[in-house]
């Protein structure tokens, strides 16, 4: 029977699941409760896999990284109450990170909906905030409606959550015959205005060190190809955000490296000396203006599919909304003229910066030591990954590290949370990683704090047979607070925990357990338990004394020769 073709009668969980079918989708992550089970039961007859999970939360996550990788919202699934609470922190951490995502969850029946009763929380209300749209689904035959409203603001620009409740007595009801999907209609974006581009280009035309910053939304609209010929045409730099990693690749001669770090890095030197700054596809919410533009005095061409957000720091000079790719293309043949690339301007600065980049990571690969330092657990994670193989770099010490070192050259294949910068994200991600790239190889690269927040789901990845490795840099402490109180306060305190032994923690789920004993044991660990189709678990020691020794050193930087 089609997708499309309603029986003689049928109850709303499995209309729902037909529309969901409609829609593309091919994975639900989530866990069953008394309130769902027509849905859950109706899933086992349809096209779509339902991942059971073993945390809501993971299932969020899981949903948030197959949204950002395929631009196809992510479905998770929760039962009412405390289920739908703990889908939160992944809604939030995707409509902050501009990701589709559609979180549908159970509610009480209309019965009991209105008067104090088991289980009743305003769910709607809760999850408005985290969300683009929230909504209560009031009748079975309002499904086919709420369901495409919600994939389409999903992943219509600018991306994000969106919540649908079902009460339970909705979901059980019967439906009107000949009820059925609504045609999937996708929402193209516009082209640019002639008239703001020739106006962006007047202000190249009279640029003296313009620089590209490009972030999450150039990945998101696919624009790597139009960056690099707007960057080769007219000669500039290229930054990007963490989020935005991989969209100009790091090994181009125009690259400059990613801003996000805490403090003033290599890259942040091509930014003093701009004049220009041309932002593309780039979010507030990635990075501080303020960091790039202290002194508000830059003027900024907007390439975005949206309007800007305002900020004091962000002044722009000129707005061009519409699809980024053919914006780039259309303003880098609008502008006659390639920018200094002598040996004494500003391509020297630029050179310079790539070296010490590339500095860096080399003599990370000579450390020795153990406990490891980060720049060696970064270089034999390069050395490990292919081009188009995909990190999950979790929140903490990890991903300053992660993103300001680990050389990318394709888009999303080094992922962080920089949106809502959410803890333990990277396991349950780098499942739902694996489902939307099997061909590609998946780590997730995590602090034993982050780890330990949604290390359950190594159960789920077993059982349903996802290979994917986990990377758990191991110092007993939550090392990116440590970091800060240290840097900020000159001491540090509650921040020191224990941890089971990793290794036969890895094995009572039955997944492979490893522990890196000296620094030359790291590269051939990775790459055996990348090489091998089954989950693993690697534990490695890690210095991070060395965190204050780069700040102290990014300090006392104050030029990049």
């Amino acid at each position: 029977m089609s997708t499309q073709e309603a029986p003689a009668q049928e109850d709303a969980a499995r209309l729902l699941v037909r529309t969901l079918e409609a829609e593309g989708v091919e994975y639900v992550f989530g866990i069953p409760g008394e309130e769902n089970i027509h849905f859950v039961q109706a899933l086992n007859d349809s096209s779509i896999r339902y991942v059971l999970v073993r945390h809501e939360q993971g299932a969020a996550f899981m949903a948030e990284i197959y949204g950002r990788l395929t631009g196809r919202a992510g479905v998770a699934s929760a039962t009412l109450g405390p289920g739908a609470i703990n889908l939160q922190l992944g809604v939030a951490d995707a409509t902050t990170n501009s990701t589709p995502v559609v979180a549908i969850s159970a509610q009480v029946g209309l019965d009991r909906i209105y008067k104090e009763s088991h289980q009743i929380v305003d769910l709607v209300s809760l999850f408005r905030p985290i969300t683009k749209w929230s909504e209560m689904a009031p009748t079975a035959e309002a499904l086919p409606e709420m369901v495409r409203k919600a994939f389409k603001t999903a992943q219509t620009e600018r991306p994000g959550a969106v919540y649908l409740a079902i009460p339970e007595d909705v979901e059980a009801a019967k439906v009107p015959a000949g009820l059925r999907p609504l045609p999937v209609n996708v929402v193209r974006p516009q082209e640019p205005s002639p008239a703001q581009i020739a106006r962006a280009a007047d202000v190249l035309a009279l640029a003296d060190r313009p620089v590209v910053l490009a972030g999450h939304g150039a990945t998101r609209a696919r624009a790597s190809d139009a960056l690099r010929y707007f960057s080769e045409r007219l000669g500039l730099p290229v930054a990007t955000t963490f989020n935005g990693k991989g969209v100009f690749p790091d090994d181009h001669p125009n690259a400059l490296g990613a801003v996000g770090f805490m403090r003033h890095d290599y890259v942040n030197f091509g930014f003093d000396e701009a004049d220009v700054l041309i932002a593309v596809g780039y979010e507030l919410q990635e990075f501080d203006p303020a960091k790039v533009n202290p002194n508000a005095d830059k003027k900024i061409i907007h390439v975005h599919q949206f309007p800007a957000e305002v900020d004091d720091h962000y002044p722009v000079e000129v707005g061009v909304q519409g699809d980024i790719s053919r914006t780039l293309r259309s303003l880098a043949d609008s502008v006659h003229r390639r920018f200094d690339r002598s040996e004494d301007g500003p391509h020297a600065t630029n050179r310079r910066i790539r070296e010490m980049i590339r500095e860096e990571l080399a003599e990370g690969a000579t450390e020795d030591g153990h406990p490891l330092s980060p720049r060696r657990i970064v270089s034999d994670v390069r050395a490990a990954m292919g081009r188009g193989d995909i990190v999950l770099a979790d929140t903490g010490a990890v991903k300053m590290w992660m993103a300001r070192m680990y050389p990318t050259y394709e888009p999303n294949t080094l992922l962080v949370s920089n949106g809502l910068s959410s803890m333990g994200f990277a396991v349950p991600g780098a499942i739902a990683a694996k489902l939307a790239h099997p061909d590609r190889r998946v780590l997730a690269a995590t602090g034993d704090g982050a780890f330990l927040m949604n290390s359950q789901e190594l159960e789920t990845a077993v059982r349903e047979n996802i290979p994917i490795t986990v990377l758990i840099w191991d110092d007993s402490a939550y090392g990116l607070i440590e970091w800060k109180m240290d840097l900020e306060l000159g001491t540090s305190s509650n921040i020191r925990f224990g941890n089971p032994d990793f290794v036969k923690y890895a094995e009572s789920f039955g997944a492979r357990g490893y522990r890196v004993d000296s620094a030359d044991e790291l590269l051939p660990t990775l790459r055996k338990a990348l090489a091998d189709d089954a989950v693993s678990v690697i534990a490695v020691p890690v210095d991070y004394s060395h965190n204050l020794q780069l700040t102290d050193k990014l300090g006392d930087l104050t030029d990049p020769f």
